[in-house]
């Protein structure tokens, strides 16, 4: 992209300066001048000048070069040897974007003595799975992760790739995007196919106020993050088959300036991840003091349940960020989640909406929790737990 500015055309006229939102023009003599470190070139002033003294050279794209990528790849993330939840949940969604673009979904996996989850993956929907498997690629580091998926994606051109936005992801997708010279759009809520085969990106923005929709128009391959626990994986279909390839890809040691000294688990000792637990409890500020929390933990004892909390709580230092459920913490899907004293903000919405039961109970009538949950009770949290608690126990005791 290139801007000009013609002096000796430019009649004075001080419009530009008026269009500019972000003080990169102002008054030089009977002209204008322009501060090309705030200039983000969006053309507001090329538009108004009535001299045509501006102009802003675009770079052009050849839309024909676009048709020569094909095909749905994601980034299929492991822990310790265990294939990573959200790397079914991209598969299955890779898999419903595939179809819609009649190509192949294709599932990479980077990693130490991970063959055995290729047949995961096929079941899971995948129609190739590219496996890189090396001593090197045992511990996540950002340099040898980067060189293997940009050596995979450069000769195979697929048009979509997606990661899971957890820690590794995060860091991997903009890194992998830069080599590539494309862009990537963080932090995916929804994915579509529109009518032009581009892949519509749907995120929140502005602290969940605005939820845009993005497209990438003008390069491929188009590369996303996805949350955790947005979509769900299908069942698996074992009589699926597919195609596997081995990729060597050997990477010398002094091309990765990071090592991994020591591995420190992220959980909280004592508490249930709530990415991982199939039934949540989370407090809000409705809850009032740290010390009443004991009333949620023993209902999530009983349940087998994660204790969560909304970001006031959680920024109070009630309980630990791992277990801050919203926009800015954790986002999950649990089959069942209590919203406890939660008014219901879209940004804690943002992180729990797609729980399968949501349950919440809230003395306040007009709380916009309730506009999500399948049940509701309005009431004292303090009155209605102990009941709650009581019946269940009633109901455990008899079986």
């Amino acid at each position: 992209m290139k801007f000009q500015y013609d002096r000796d055309t430019c009649n004075g006229c001080m419009l530009c300066p008026s269009v500019c939102n972000f003080g990169a023009i102002e008054k030089d003599g009977d002209k204008v001048k322009f501060d090309m470190n705030k200039c983000v070139y969006c053309g507001s002033c090329e538009e108004i000048c009535p001299v045509d003294a501006i102009h802003i050279e675009r770079r052009t794209f050849d839309k024909s070069k676009l048709l020569e990528y094909h095909n749905v790849w994601v980034f299929c993330e492991t822990n310790q040897g265990r294939l990573r939840s959200v790397a079914l949940e991209l598969a299955t969604e890779g898999r419903a974007l595939a179809d819609a673009l009649g190509e192949k979904l294709v599932a990479v996996i980077i990693g130490h003595e991970i063959e055995h989850h290729a047949d995961t993956l096929i079941h899971q929907g995948a129609d190739k799975v590219i496996i890189v498997d090396d001593k090197m690629f045992a511990d996540y580091t950002t340099d040898a992760y980067t060189i293997a998926m940009t050596s995979l994606i450069a000769p195979r051109k697929p048009s979509i790739v997606l990661f899971g936005a957890t820690g590794n992801g995060r860091d991997l997708a903009p890194r992998v995007a830069a080599r590539m010279g494309v862009g990537c759009t963080a932090d995916c809520t929804g994915l579509e196919i529109d009518d032009e085969r581009q892949l519509v990106q749907t995120r929140p923005a502005f602290g969940g106020n605005v939820i845009a929709e993005i497209i990438t128009p003008a390069r491929r391959p188009q590369i996303s993050t996805v949350r955790p626990n947005v979509f769900k994986p299908s069942e698996p279909d074992t009589s699926r088959t597919g195609e596997v390839e081995k990729v060597d890809i050997k990477i010398s040691p002094v091309q990765v300036r990071t090592r991994v000294l020591e591995k420190v688990s992220e959980v909280v000792e004592g508490m249930k991840s709530v990415e991982e637990a199939d039934i949540i409890v989370c407090s809000g500020r409705g809850i009032k003091d740290p010390a009443n929390l004991a009333l949620p933990k023993q209902l999530a004892d009983l349940l087998d349940a994660a204790v969560g909390g909304s970001r006031p709580i959680v920024d109070l230092g009630w309980l630990p960020p791992t277990q801050q459920v919203g926009q800015s913490g954790r986002t999950v899907c649990p089959k069942l989640y209590f919203a406890l004293g939660i008014s219901g903000q879209i940004q804690h919405l943002a992180g729990m909406s797609s729980s399968d039961l949501i349950v919440a109970i809230n003395k306040d009538p007009e709380a916009p929790i309730f506009s999500s949950s399948d049940f509701g009770i309005v009431g004292d949290i303090f009155t209605i737990l102990p009941e709650l608690i009581s019946e269940i126990k009633k109901v455990l005791d008899a079986r």
